[in-house]
């Protein structure tokens, strides 16, 4: 017999898990399948003060905090050549309603949000492998590779990169600007500052790539290695080994790993810059990286997963109550969930120029452009007007800078040889 689910979600990742917590709390039979076993290695490890409300809400925020985590007051810069540094804060924003977010190890944090949504009434199958969706008029047709068939009334596509709905109705379209590769790990006895900076996500800005080091635990560092695609082609070497190359060739990123350990494998990803055209249709959504991926850069990956999880949850209950809304909802759902991938496109389109970093590195407290730039990357997409329009003047002094250099000094991002 078939078995009958008012939303079935694949994925179990942090979108999924949102949203399979939120919807069996309202009472729905949510089913949510997931084709790993949990825990297992997985990479984004920096959250925003902007999902901890939605912790909050799922009523998991006190478990997250029960790990060995690490408590994040923001983000530190630091230019290639070792010469310039600037930290944003998440206390020096505009409206500040969280100071501070979490630095997690994935495999913790993701097997936390997944128990708690079995916990909260969903029905989790772990190790189930999606083989085939399709729709009829009364919802979505799910059949895994068991051979086992179930029916939804509303399917929810968490399924990462994998963007199983996308793929099948070909929305996925690439960054054509954002052809980036990345090589990661994570390292036991890694230099860690004291007091907050200890705590912060710090990002080494180089010329033609950028490094991210990341307190995740009381030992374990996430390291990683951003550069373009072609380039990560003519190193000619393994992964391991460009990592480890370029790392040195940067005196102030080297520092950080003398003495220290690796303890994982080092993973590559490449060409993971892309955005579904449509995030919904009949009877379906898409959610986190399902939905688009954008860059490591800005920690945006899961505070997006997050919130489009939990908002994805709220369309659905209010379309399960009322079938009638569903165009409305799920209209409202993208045009949010798209508004905030442009918005952080936006930032990671222009961390990629020389300019952007120039500015970066010599913060004007003028017209408190500072906190403004700070709510973004503290994950507040309120949209305030008060930050609207500086952020319109941010983005003129970069221009100004990228045509005529008058803002601040050029940089080289390289240290001398």
């Amino acid at each position: 017999m078939t078995e009958t689910f008012d939303v079935l979600i694949i994925g179990g990742g942090p979108a999924g898990s949102t949203a399979a917590t939120l919807l069996a709390k309202q009472g729905w039979k949510t089913g949510l399948l997931e084709k790993d076993i949990f825990p297992r290695f997985k990479i984004g490890e920096s959250l925003l003060p902007g999902s901890l409300r939605t912790l909050q809400r799922m009523g998991v925020k006190e478990k997250v905090e029960a790990t060995d985590l690490i408590i994040k007051h923001g983000g530190k810069i630091i230019s290639g050549c070792g010469t310039k540094q600037n930290r944003f804060l998440f206390d020096h924003v505009f409206r500040c309603e969280q100071p501070t977010a979490y630095q997690v190890e994935r495999a913790v944090f993701d097997k936390v949000l997944l128990d708690h949504a079995a916990e909260c009434g969903c029905e989790v199958l772990a190790g189930t492998a999606v083989q085939e969706i399709r729709f009829d008029g009364g919802g979505g047709v799910v059949t895994t590779t068991d051979g086992r068939t179930r029916r939804a009334r509303y399917v929810l596509d968490c399924s990462g990169r994998a963007s199983l709905l996308g793929h099948q109705f070909r929305l996925k379209r690439a960054y054509g600007h954002l052809k980036k590769f990345a090589l990661y790990a994570h390292f036991e006895g890694a230099e860690r500052e004291p007091g907050i900076d200890g705590s912060l996500t710090q990002m080494v800005r180089a010329s033609d790539r950028w490094f991210w080091f990341i307190p995740i635990n009381s030992r374990k560092t996430s390291v990683g290695l951003v550069m373009d695609v072609n380039a990560y082609k003519r190193a000619g070497q393994s992964p391991e080994a460009v990592l480890m190359t370029s790392v040195h060739a940067y005196p102030c990123a080297a520092r950080k790993l003398q003495g220290a350990t690796r303890v994982s494998p080092v993973y590559a990803t490449g060409d993971f810059s892309y955005r579904c055209r449509q995030l919904t249709g009949e009877r379906w959504l898409l959610a986190g990286d399902a939905a688009g991926f954008i860059d490591p850069v800005w920690s945006s990956g899961v505070y997006i997963a997050i919130l489009s999880g939990e908002k994805a949850a709220d369309a659905l209950n209010r379309v399960l109550h009322r079938p009638d809304l569903q165009a409305r909802e799920f209209a409202r759902y993208a045009r949010r969930i798209n508004r905030v991938m442009d918005l952080y496109l936006k930032f990671v389109t222009a961390w990629y120029t020389p300019a952007f970093a120039e500015v970066f590195f010599h913060p004007r407290e003028f017209l408190r452009l500072v906190p403004a730039v700070n709510s973004i990357l503290a994950g507040d997409d309120r949209e305030l007007l008060e930050v609207r329009w500086r952020l319109w003047l941010f983005d003129c002094l970069v221009w100004l800078q990228h045509r005529f250099a008058i803002i601040a000094p050029r940089l080289t991002l390289e240290p001398r040889r």
